[in-house]
């Protein structure tokens, strides 16, 4: 447990959830662990809400900056905005510790309706380019910040493959194909051969 400059706690970092689920990135977004077990010493109506950023913003990033406020929108990231907040949610939904067989995991950018709709600025849209962006999250009482987890790592997106690049099944002819090919013509011919000879 650290304090920042600002004072506020600073925990663990966010960490990408384990590649055994599937589709841990995907070309517009990525899965994270819920923040279980993270924020302990908050009160119960604490508000947690993800911070998405341009690594560019990580340095100077304000905490308190509002949620979808001027410099926080999500519409306009990486436009004129380099960070923006989403998934926000009470302290209560990410209970300690998790109940056995739960799903404890966030996608980031899974929302399409709200991308271009700037009445919804907190919006989890989708990721506008492969990155890398890094994200925290902030524990907001109110609009007051009382406590963080430290930044991720960065985090690169998948980039999909030209479909110039892609090889097709069948696309290719072996020798064996091309020899097992002549074959079967050589026979079909003296087969049709001896037909038109029994005729």
């Amino acid at each position: 447990l650290l304090l920042t400059a600002d004072g506020l706690p600073t925990l663990e970092a966010p960490v990408l959830a384990s590649s055994s689920l599937g589709g841990q990135k995907t070309a517009s977004t990525f899965v994270l662990d819920q923040p279980r077990c993270v924020f302990t010493n908050v009160s119960k109506d604490t508000v947690i809400w993800l911070v998405v950023a341009d690594p560019r913003a990580v340095p100077d990033f304000d905490n308190s900056v509002e949620p979808g406020g001027p410099g926080r929108e999500f519409q306009q990231f990486l436009n004129s905005t380099f960070a923006y907040m989403t998934l926000n949610t009470t302290i209560l939904n990410y209970p300690c510790p998790k109940n056995p067989g739960d799903i404890t995991v966030l996608r980031v950018g899974s929302e399409t309706r709200c991308a271009k709709d700037k009445k919804r600025p907190t919006c989890n849209g989708p990721l506008p380019g492969p990155g890398p962006y890094q994200v925290k999250f902030l524990a907001l009482d109110g609009s007051k910040p009382v406590a963080q987890t430290a930044w991720s790592e960065p985090i690169t997106l998948s980039t999909a493959q030209p479909s110039g690049n892609i090889p097709v099944p069948g696309s290719g002819h072996s020798a064996g194909m091309i020899a097992l090919t002549s074959i079967l013509s050589i026979l079909f011919t003296i087969l049709l051969a001896g037909l038109v000879a029994m005729l």
